[in-house]
């Protein structure tokens, strides 16, 4: 990623009052926050191997919730996380099938479920090829943003 497009990646926060923007690739991860100001903070990492404590306790399993469904370590698995605050939903409408279950072989442009921002449904996709190990979220509960949502072994 360059410069060029971490200003347009500036211009869109403050045209759409975004105050968080996050976004990891294998070995390249940058996140930009707004101050109280207005003002950016960009944190900027190319080898991907930092973890904050906020992470690492999210990507624990709670016992008795849709965390604790499959058996699949993290350490052998990539997230797929929340890019937003809103509610999850595991599938188009009440009376549909999951867009995904623990099994399912998902592609990168695979929709895995949708969140619900502000009146708007937000299609959101796997990004990677592998297959779903770990639900962790329930249907119709708020999610947050960078919450991991399903764990994926890699394909």
């Amino acid at each position: 990623m360059d410069l060029k497009d971490i200003k347009a990646i500036i211009d869109l926060m403050r045209k759409n009052a975004v105050s968080e923007f996050e976004l990891e690739r294998q070995e390249f991860k940058i996140r930009l926050k707004r101050g109280v100001n207005g003002g950016q903070n960009v944190v900027y990492d190319d080898t991907a191997t930092t973890v904050s404590a906020t992470q690492a306790s999210q990507a624990l399993p709670a016992s008795g919730s849709a965390a604790s469904r499959g058996s699949e370590p993290a350490s052998a698995s990539i997230e797929v996380k929340s890019p937003m605050i809103g509610t999850l939903y595991r599938s188009p409408s009440p009376e549909s099938n999951p867009y995904v279950d623990i099994g399912t072989e998902v592609s990168p442009d695979t929709v895995v479920c949708i969140i619900e921002a502000m009146k708007v449904m937000n299609e959101i996709k796997a990004e990677v090829r592998g297959v779903v190990t770990q639900v962790l979220i329930d249907n119709a509960k708020p999610v947050e943003f960078g919450q991991p949502l399903f764990r994926l072994r890699p394909l």
